[in-house]
């Protein structure tokens, strides 16, 4: 079975399927006279808002969206970007970020354009599946692949992670199996309005335990962190470790680029979900918020990360996620390494929430709105497990799964474009 899923991972999640992702983001960068760099403050301001928006839904939806994106992918996905492609790894992790922030706005975009009020297919699905002749079957294909990769990597992964997580904190993973699973089961019962609710509350909260501690850490290694800022630029051209040379820059880029996509979701139109109950916005609005997103996401927060983790200096025998609680214990001691596993705990838990409720949206749409009851239950089963079994297939699944969501997803995205227009051009 393990072989089996590492082929379909290679076919589906392989450098064609990566490279197509990123020709998405240089075309929609390139139309877009690289909106995303050069008008900073205008993707800020309808990010941030005014405060004059209240009940729109835009703080609830961009949350939503962010529990979504920010997993373990920040924490654990870094420390592995690091272990296999070196410090460079960051720097094509950010390079992929920044053209993945106008495929997340046209994703938002045209989800937003094409979805007229509560009709129609929620997300991406409002737009793929009228991507021509084979739209219906691109969406299709969408839909299975969005509902799997909820049960693999946004779920069985994520609470893996929160599992063992939890059992640093002292709570056995007997307790904590069935309370994220019941919980799990409440979320995706309730829908994206129960997932938005509990995210606005969640992200804030775990966004400023994870700032402090890492700031915390940055401070105690504020010697070394010229020289892992080098490291980085250093090691995206000229990557010494393994192969070298050329060899070893494409091993950084691909590193880098699988583990940004991994964790902002730039060109698997998952986050344009989480903004189908916006009201009172534009979508150009609407696909500037997915902006904000990939930027708070990967750029801020995964870079923080890695330099945190390249200025503690680790052993070199280290690797994976043993790299992130070095970093943290060597400058905070015990409680540098307790917050790492709480962040690790609620950035899991915040990206099971959105997911399910993702993934049930994907089983509605190949049921045609007979999966409603069917989904919470899998959704708890597969966090229940996600704590007990090991997951060296269920990383294969979710790989291969994304792979299934970003084909369909930019081949819609090139459609749209070619149809209906440039969608920064209003911009």
């Amino acid at each position: 079975m393990t072989a089996l899923l590492t082929g379909l991972r290679d076919v589906l999640w392989g450098w064609p399927v990566l490279l197509l992702i990123l020709a998405a983001g240089a075309y929609f960068s390139y139309e877009g006279c690289f909106f995303q760099l050069f008008h900073p403050l205008r993707w800020l301001k309808a990010a941030l808002g005014s405060g004059k928006e209240r009940g729109s839904g835009r703080f609830r939806a961009i949350a939503t969206a962010l529990a979504g994106s920010i997993g373990t992918g920040n924490i654990v996905g870094v420390a592995a970007a690091i272990t296999v492609g070196g410090p460079g790894a960051i720097f094509w992790m950010c390079a992929s970020a920044v053209l993945g922030m106008t495929t997340v706005y046209a994703e938002n975009f045209f989800a937003a354009k094409l979805r007229h009020g509560d009709k129609g297919p929620p997300g991406p699905l409002s737009y793929i599946e009228k991507a021509g002749k084979l739209g219906g079957i691109l969406a299709g294909i969408y839909a299975l692949g969005c509902s799997m990769s909820s049960l693999a990597m946004g779920n069985m992964v994520q609470v893996n992670a929160l599992g063992a997580a939890c059992g640093d904190l002292g709570l056995p993973v007997r307790w904590t199996a069935p309370a994220v699973g019941a919980l799990v089961f409440l979320v995706a019962r309730g829908g994206l309005k129960a997932a938005g609710q509990l995210a606005e509350k969640l992200v804030p909260v775990m966004t400023l335990i994870f700032f402090a501690a890492s700031l915390g850490a940055l401070w105690v290694h504020r010697e070394n962190l010229p020289g892992a800022v080098a490291s980085i630029f250093d090691g995206a051209f000229t990557l010494r470790a393994g192969a070298g040379g050329t060899a070893g820059m494409l091993i950084a880029m691909k590193a880098g680029v699988s583990r940004g996509v991994f964790t902002n979701e730039a060109g698997l139109g998952s986050s344009a979900f989480a903004y189908t109950e916006v009201k009172g916005h534009t979508p150009e609005e609407i696909g500037c918020m997915g902006i904000f997103q990939v930027f708070a996401d990967t750029i801020v927060m995964c870079t923080v990360t890695g330099l945190c983790i390249l200025s503690s200096c680790p052993p070199e025998n280290m690797n994976g996620a043993e790299l992130t609680f070095y970093a943290y214990r060597s400058a905070l001691g015990p409680v540098g390494g307790m917050a790492v596993s709480l962040c690790t705990a609620l950035f899991a838990l915040a990206t099971v929430i959105a997911w399910c409720c993702y993934g049930k949206e994907g089983l509605m749409y190949l049921t045609k709105g007979r999966g409603g009851a069917v989904y919470p239950i899998a959704a708890g089963i597969a966090a229940f497990t996600g704590c007990l079994l090991p997951l060296d297939q269920a990383f294969l699944l979710g790989d291969a799964m994304n792979g299934l969501m970003a084909i369909p997803n930019v081949l819609a995205l090139f459609w749209m474009a070619r149809k209906k227009g440039n969608p920064l051009e209003t911009v």
